[in-house]
């Protein structure tokens, strides 16, 4: 590696010609030339990956060839609370340099402590507020504290125009763009899709240290997620489908059970309920992570829960079953002796209104009986348990003739015609709501479902 700077001039692979500079004191870094672009930076507290190369890539598409991409790297022991794993937090620097330099850093900036520092630990430090105290911060009471105070330095000392933060961390990049704002740091925080592995983990540093079956027990912080996303783009449909049916879908999933219909009375009911009653969005999605969790606590090695949590991304507040919006569902879990951390985005779209005469106290029902009561609203309970299939039709009695065959009731179940003997039962059993419009929701550790295309946010 070369003792002094070498301009960056990027080749076919978006890697500065030379390798990037490693510097270790603040005074060599602001030695280093501005250039004519602008700067951004990525922090990092090294053991880099694929995420943090995710970081860099985007860093150096952002500012071109003319801009400059600083990394740091630096294992923050303010960010460390008793019994975490700061001393075991893995080093490697050097292979972090040669990844920073390949995915398109100009300089990799490695202080000591000492030198972030000077004297020990500071005594002004910066405070999260409100924010910095629900989930990661009840969890790890100060961590944000600490991430704050040495972001804070740090973007003093590297002076960027752009930061570059994972959204995996997500906590972490709420209360960091909170800090700039409210302390009007001349920077744009910039957030990046979270990067995952091809079986669906995200990428952490600290997924080195799990074992093969620890492994496998961690993949349910992710496969619950995507359970979750999956049954609430599942409902989303279903209702889209309620709000475009010609007549009310109650009605048609009696009349197709009274013709014996049972996978297409079961699709209809599905569509029914999700139709009634106001959206049920925040508590499925809710429900479906938890019961690819609660399998995963029986796993061997099991799966501990620390949270699972559905918040509103401005100020990491719980949303409530009736919010709409986008919102962020966060876990924290730990498998063997590692903690591991992930989140996915949800958007929750208004809901169809009820149909007028569902709303009304009765209606007319499907065989024309007044009276007929209106099917009872959806709870969160109900969420969580599949439809009973529709009741099979009585089968019709053999007649002698046209005369002795027995007409069809006016009901909603009429009694099948006599002109063919009675069907037998049909061997496919009606399906729960999700089945008819869901494709492969994972309903255990492993995610059965693909992961989302592309980067989906890096790790620190």
């Amino acid at each position: 590696m070369s003792s002094s700077f070498v301009p960056s001039s990027p080749d076919g692979a978006g890697r500065p010609a030379g390798g990037p500079q490693l510097v270790r004191t603040a005074e060599a870094l602001r030695a280093l030339p501005r250039r004519s672009g602008v700067r951004a930076v990525v922090m990092t507290m090294g053991a880099l990956h694929e995420g943090h190369a995710t970081l860099v890539r985007a860093a150096r598409e952002r500012v071109g060839a003319q801009g400059q991409v600083v990394v740091t790297v630096f294992v923050n022991p303010l960010q460390f609370g008793a019994g975490e794993d700061l001393d075991r937090y893995p080093r490697t620097l050097d292979e972090d340099v040669v990844l920073a330099g390949r995915a398109g850093a100009d300089a990799v900036f490695a202080p000591s402590a000492d030198e972030v520092y000077p004297g020990g630990a500071p005594q002004v430090r910066i405070t999260a507020g409100p924010m910095g105290t629900v989930l990661e911060g009840a969890s790890r009471p100060g961590h944000f504290d600490g991430v704050l105070t040495v972001v804070a330095k740090l973007l003093h000392l590297t002076g960027p125009d752009l930061a570059f933060f994972g959204e995996k961390d997500a906590q972490q990049l709420a209360v960091i763009r909170r800090m700039a704002a409210d302390l009007n740091f001349p920077v744009e925080i910039v957030g990046v899709p979270t990067v995952r592995e091809a079986d669906g983990l995200a990428r952490s540093s600290r997924n080195r240290y799990l074992s093969g079956p620890e492994r496998r027990t961690a993949l349910a912080l992710s496969a619950a997620l995507f359970a979750a996303r999956d049954r609430l783009t599942a409902e989303e449909a279903l209702r889209a489908r309620a709000a475009s049916a010609g007549r009310p879908v109650q009605d048609r999933s009696a009349a197709l059970a009274a013709l014996g219909e049972d996978r297409a009375a079961a699709d209809a009911h599905a569509v029914a309920y999700a139709s009634a009653g106001p959206p049920h969005g925040p508590s499925v999605a809710r429900a479906a992570a938890h019961a690819v969790l609660e399998d995963a606590s029986h796993l061997d090695p099991p799966l501990r829960l620390d949270y699972l949590a559905l918040v509103d991304p401005r100020d990491f507040t719980e949303v409530g079953d009736d919010y709409e919006g986008e919102a962020i569902l966060a876990v924290a879990a730990k498998v063997g002796t590692t903690r591991l951390i992930d989140n996915i985005r949800l958007l929750f779209t208004p809901g169809a209104a009820p149909y007028p005469a569902a709303a009304q106290g009765a209606r007319t029902g499907s065989a024309g009986k007044p009276g007929h009561k209106p099917r009872k609203a959806a709870t969160a309970a109900d969420a969580r348990k599949p439809p009973q299939a529709a009741p099979k039709p009585p089968k019709a009695t053999k007649a002698t003739s046209a005369q002795d065959a027995p007409q069809p009731a006016r009901s909603p179940q009429p009694a099948r015609p006599p002109q063919a003997p009675a069907e037998q039962p049909s061997p496919h059993p009606a399906r729960p709501p999700q089945a008819a419009a869901e494709q492969g929701s994972p309903q255990s550790p492993t995610p059965t479902s693909t992961p989302p295309q592309g980067p989906l946010g890096a790790t620190r």
